[in-house]
């Protein structure tokens, strides 16, 4: 055992499975890549620039260890240092030329020209770093890699529904701070459900990019609702780029979550929506941006755009969401500033729910808590399945938009079905003994059926 690490029973546990991981890697690729090797991981796309490439090979890395059963704190700690010592390379043997095309788009703009480097190249040279980083670890696992995280009892589940593609995305990461080498005692954990429309590219990126740029905010630790609206509007900034380049039409909604400590922080862009259930009664943490609303409907037509009818409001005709990532074409009527919010948790918090519009079209917020609350019954406290069971009954009210679920629980399960119990008999309690002073006769009850 490396003289490094910790040496409780708990932690020796944990140390033989990295030491696991690491050695069926190794064995499985003994030597780095080759130029001639296949990759093990799909390039993403032909070009990046300078800014995508942290964010985009730690998609890469993150996806290739998580299939590989890797612990998610080691996948992370293991990321994070290969994609340092890669960024401390010089990149230059990567550096594409732009075409006459994108130089022109460059200078109309009257910007500095965008660097652009072979995506395949740099994955290529991205995987042997991790190999380096794998072999050094195997010798000798740093603490950075054994840094206890918090468990999380998230519920997630997404389906394309009678849509022809699947557009939503959605991003769980517990593992935050080791991700992107935050060392200070703040847990940090992400949680986002990205709605796109015109096709997927916009709601990928945005599920790639939102907390690097989060990350990155050097507001993040003081202010991070600052941080998260800020990760939107440069996410957006960033995506219009590629959109000319690559020549992309769609855009994104979307909403996100970042509990640091004790504090809860959303953001979001359009109308997918969170919000958080306390004591079984919802808290209204956000209004969505539509079309329709006074305030959106005046901020476009300030720029010019109109809002009408046509099945649904929309802007200047064609859109239904009033702020997006991308849209290129309907810039700035749509606008890329999201709105945040936080706050404070106090430990008698039940859990969060994120959702695009696909299921808050069809299921309101105050029937969320009792199909949660039914589940669990039938489920006798377990809530692992309860998204499953959300995204049905979007499905039975008669959506047929891709839905997106994910329910983050913030007490355990087991502990809201016996709080709500004892409400429920408390309750009765109280009707009973109001009765008897009063002298009226008990009020019938039904036992509920367990099915």
């Amino acid at each position: 055992m490396a003289s490094g690490a910790p040496q409780n029973n708990c932690q020796m546990a944990c140390g033989a499975e990295i030491l696991g991981f690491l050695d069926a890697l190794l064995q499985d690729f003994p030597a780095p890549l080759s130029p001639e090797s296949p990759l093990p991981w799909k390039a993403p796309g032909t070009t990046l620039s300078q800014e995508e490439v942290e964010a985009e090979l730690a998609e890469l890395a993150m996806g290739f260890l998580g299939s590989r059963n890797a612990p998610p704190s080691l996948a992370a700690a293991l990321t994070h240092e290969a994609i340092s010592h890669l960024l401390k390379t010089d990149l230059s043997e990567f550096k594409k030329e732009p075409n006459q095309e994108e130089e022109d788009e460059e200078e109309e703009e009257e910007k500095a020209p965008m660097t652009l480097l072979d995506a395949k190249g740099l994955a290529r040279s991205f995987f042997n770093q991790l190999w380096e980083v794998c072999g050094q670890w195997q010798k000798q696992v740093p603490l950075t890699a054994w840094i206890p995280q918090r468990q999380w009892l998230v519920s997630i589940h997404a389906i394309r529904n009678t849509r022809r593609k699947m557009e939503d995305r959605h991003v769980f990461l517990p593992t935050f701070n080791q991700l992107f080498g935050f060392s200070d005692p703040v847990d940090r954990a992400y949680f986002a459900v990205f709605d796109g429309h015109g096709g997927v590219d916009a709601a990928r990126y945005a599920a790639v990019h939102v907390h690097a740029n989060a990350a990155h905010q050097p507001e993040l630790p003081t202010d991070p609702a600052g941080a998260l609206k800020e990760a939107f509007r440069h996410t957006d900034e960033m995506f219009l780029w590629k959109a000319k380049r690559e020549r992309l039409q769609s855009g994104t909604t979307g909403v996100c979550a970042l509990i640091t400590g004790t504090t809860l922080h959303v953001a979001w862009l359009g109308d997918s929506q969170v919000i958080l259930v306390q004591q079984g009664q919802v808290v209204k943490l956000m209004e969505p941006h539509k079309p329709e609303r006074q305030d959106e409907k005046a901020r476009i037509e300030a720029l010019g755009g109109f809002v009408s009818f046509m099945d649904c409001w929309r802007v200047n005709g064609t859109l239904a969401v009033s702020r997006a990532i991308g849209d290129i074409f309907q810039k700035p009527y749509v606008s890329g500033e999201a709105d945040a919010a936080s706050w404070e948790l106090t430990g008698s918090e039940d859990y969060l729910l994120l959702a695009c519009d696909g299921f808050f079209d069809v299921v309101s917020h105050q029937e969320v808590t009792s199909l949660v609350h039914n589940h669990l019954v039938r489920q006798q406290g377990c809530g692992l399945h309860v998204a499953e069971d959300l995204v049905a009954a979007a499905r039975e009210r008669g959506s047929h938009d891709n839905i997106t679920v994910m329910v983050v629980f913030l007490r355990d399960p087991q502990e809201l079905l016996k709080s709500k119990i004892q409400g429920a008999e408390d309750s009765l309690a109280d009707v009973r003994s109001q009765n008897l002073l009063s002298g009226f006769s008990e009020p019938e009850t039904n036992t509920p059926q367990r099915s």
